[in-house]
Order: C-alpha cells, then structure tokens, then sequence
C-alpha cells in the first residue's frame, strides 16, 4: 500500500548509475527473488500468494517496520534492509544469492516501490512481484475519485516542488508523503502558487486498524499518509500550462532570456519526448530545460551556464516552476559538454560562434535527435547559415512585434528578429 521508500526510501531512476550497486547484482547468479507487497493490514490482508511466498523463504528482506507485521510462525531468517537502500542493496542480495529470497515492500512495489529498483538491477526475468493495494488506489476509493482522471505526485525523498505543474484549476491530485509536517507544508504551498481555497484531505494509515481520512490543517500526521488536492485557485491567479511558452515573468531573469514566442516555437522543434534527455547549452535563465521538463515527469534536462549568477537563478526558476531536478552544470561550452549523458536534444541559446561548441554538440547527439540553435547577431546568423548548409536542417526567421502606445496611437514595437537553425540527426 505505502511506498517502500518510507523505509528505507527509495532512489529514483535518475539517481541510480552503473556503478557498485548494479554491477553486484547483474554478476548473482541464479535464481531470483520474489517482492512481496504488504499493507498496513499486515499478514491478514496478503494474498494467499503472498503468504506462501513468505513461508517459504529462507530469509526476508525488508524495513523494520514490515518485519513487524510478520507473525512468530513465519520461520525464514529475518534481515533489514540498508538505510540508505541502494549502495548496500547489492551487497545484501548477493549475500543471499543462493537462498529463497523474499523482500518485502509497501503496497504495489512497482509503484515507485522497491519493485522497479530491483527490475532495473537484476532484469524482469529475475524478479517476481506479488503487489498489494497501492496506497493511491486506496485513497482513490475512499473519496471516490477516478484514477484515470487524477495526478500522482511523490514527494516521498524529492522536493515538494515537484507538485508545481500538478497544480490546474478543476484537477484533482493525490501527494504520496513520508514526513509528518507535510500537509502544512503542502498548504502553505498552495497558498503561495495562488491556490489556498483548494480543499485538502489528509488520508493516513489506510487499510489498517487506525486509519483516518481527515481534512487537512497545520497539525502533524502519521508517516503512512497521502494528501488529496482538489485544486481551487484564487480568482486572480494565472495558471501555468505545461505547454510551451511560459510567461517571461515567470522566471527570475536578468534579461537573458529566450522570449516566450521564441520559447514555444523552439520547443516545438525540439519535439519533447517523454524520458528524453535535452541539453539546454548556454541556458541563461534555464526557461528551455525547465519547460522541457515540465512536458511531462519523465523528461530530463542538464542546463549548461558558465556564470555563477545566472546558475543560482536557474536553480530558483526550476524549483519555482516544478522541476527542482534540472541539472545544472557550472561551466563554458564546449569544454563544460565533456562527460555528459548523451542527449537526444539540443538547445544552444548562445555560442554558436564559439570554437567547436556546435561540433561537439553535433557529435554528441543521438542518432534520430534532434538540434536547434537560435541567432540574434549578424556573425551567429552567418554561423548558423554555414552550419546547415554543411549539416543540413532548417532556417527559420522570426520576427514578433506588440502592439504598443505611439500618442494618443498605436503601433507596433518589432522585437529583435531571430534566426532559428532546427536539424534532425539520422538515426545510426
């Protein structure tokens, strides 16, 4: 039911490398292990699946909080698993590789559960999964909310912000929480974003003996809780899409900052993709990787910024606006690209008249990805002009003007005109 990163928390995808953990556990051999979801029903709300899984087995792995929920008459060796999860956890599984090994997890442990952590690990062939009632479904009925037609939000071991682009006038969102002062934090949030009228409920230790389904206030809660949103915003609140082309002064800027008409035809071109990766080089104010980002939870961004200013702005906007995992890395292209995951997305919003910055963008591209780079300057124009005819691509001009006050008139104001170079590379 509850996510098994309460205890011990769980590391997200993005945090997980290729490094001591996995490499110890793809070199164990045999068989497998079985995940075992429990609820806060403990033994009698498992699945006879489950049960008989656990009797099982020669040694249990799982927090001290579901080895307690286990009756005397359970036989296999009980362990804790490690707190932090992930550097042990190799070690631990390895130890045991050749016993009936079972882990126990909160609820569906596939839902940012243990579960996915030990697919990813070992290979889906390796790893059994009996799920229990999640806690969002539980939730879900006690207040009779369709899940097909809701938010999911963790903010279990991430940063409250993640609930930023959640929050729609009219939707509905449900924030999976570990710390017991949560719901006021989630209130005053609200209040801050300009949606303090939403209702808030407070729905803790479900499934079990002291389970409680509350309005929300400033009080502290159990550990076991989710909180339902029904999001109300105040009357002169101005939503947030996560479609391309922000409002300039959504951002903390200086000035540098890709316009919100260039913004959106610049994404455009990008073409986010789910659980894709851009890199935003030269990033400025960080408003490309941020709206790359906000398109969708999966979406990941690496902001490149040689100035320590505009880095600490970058880092405010992105916590600000619901994406408090952009990457930002300190330094100047192309000496700064070195090292860096391989994206399928380019965004170069400044240098490309700078020595191999474009080069070396080019080359670390995934096949199929794709580049765009804008130019404000006649000599980046000119850099731009030799790039596709060498690479191929697109020119595209744009020209935007608004409308402004001339007298007692109107006229229009032209902003700077932008030349956009937008390329595809083919897939290798």
């Amino acid at each position: 039911m509850f996510l098994d990163s309460r205890s011990p928390p769980i590391v997200s995808q993005a945090a997980l490398s290729p490094s001591a953990a996995s490499c110890t556990l793809s070199a164990v051999p045999g068989p497998s292990l079985t995940v075992v979801g429990i609820g806060a029903d403990g033994w009698p709300g498992l699945t006879p699946g489950g049960r008989a899984a656990i009797r099982t087995a020669d040694v249990i792995l799982a927090g001290p909080r579901h080895l307690d929920l286990l009756p005397a008459e359970v036989s296999g060796r009980r362990v804790p698993l490690p707190s932090p999860l992930l550097p042990g956890l190799g070690d631990l599984v390895a130890q045991h590789a050749n016993a009936s090994l079972v882990v126990l997890a909160s609820g569906d442990p596939m839902f940012y559960g243990i579960g996915s952590t030990l697919v990813r690990l070992l290979g889906a062939e390796r790893v059994e999964v009996v799920p229990h009632s999640s806690s969002v479904s539980l939730a879900a009925a006690r207040l009779g909310w369709p899940l097909d037609d809701l938010e999911v939000v963790s903010a279990v071991g991430r940063p409250l912000e993640s609930l930023h682009p959640a929050l729609q006038p009219g939707r509905r969102v449900l924030v999976l929480v570990s710390e017991t002062t949560a719901t006021a934090d989630i209130r005053a949030l609200l209040t801050r974003r300009g949606f303090g009228p939403s209702p808030v409920t407070v729905l803790a230790d479900l499934g079990g003996p002291d389970e409680s389904v509350h309005a929300a206030d400033d009080t502290p809660h159990s550990r076991l809780a989710v909180v339902a949103i029904e999001c109300v915003a105040e009357t002169d609140a101005t939503p947030l899409p996560r479609t391309p082309g922000l409002p300039d002064d959504a951002y903390e800027q200086d000035g540098q900052i890709t316009k919100y008409e260039i913004r959106a035809v610049a994404l455009a071109a990008l073409a986010p993709v789910p659980g894709q990766l851009l890199w935003d080089v030269g990033a400025g104010s960080g408003s490309i990787g941020i709206e790359w980002m906000r398109t969708h939870p999966a979406s990941r961004a690496i902001a490149i910024e040689p100035r320590q200013e505009r880095i600490a702005r970058i880092a405010r906007n992105a916590a600000a606006l619901g994406v408090p995992g952009l990457r930002i890395v300190a330094g100047s292209a192309p000496e700064a690209l070195c090292g860096l995951p391989a994206p399928q997305a380019i965004f170069i919003g400044g240098g490309v008249t700078v020595e191999g910055v474009v080069r070396r963008c080019w080359d670390a591209l995934a096949g199929g990805g794709r580049l765009v780079a804008n130019a404000v300057t006649i000599e980046s124009e000119h850099a731009l002009v030799c790039w596709q005819r060498e690479l191929g691509g697109m020119l595209t001009r744009i020209a935007v003007a608004r409308a402004d006050a001339l007298g007692s008139f109107t006229t229009w104001r032209p902003a700077l005109p932008v030349v956009q170079w937008s390329v595809r590379k083919e897939a290798q």
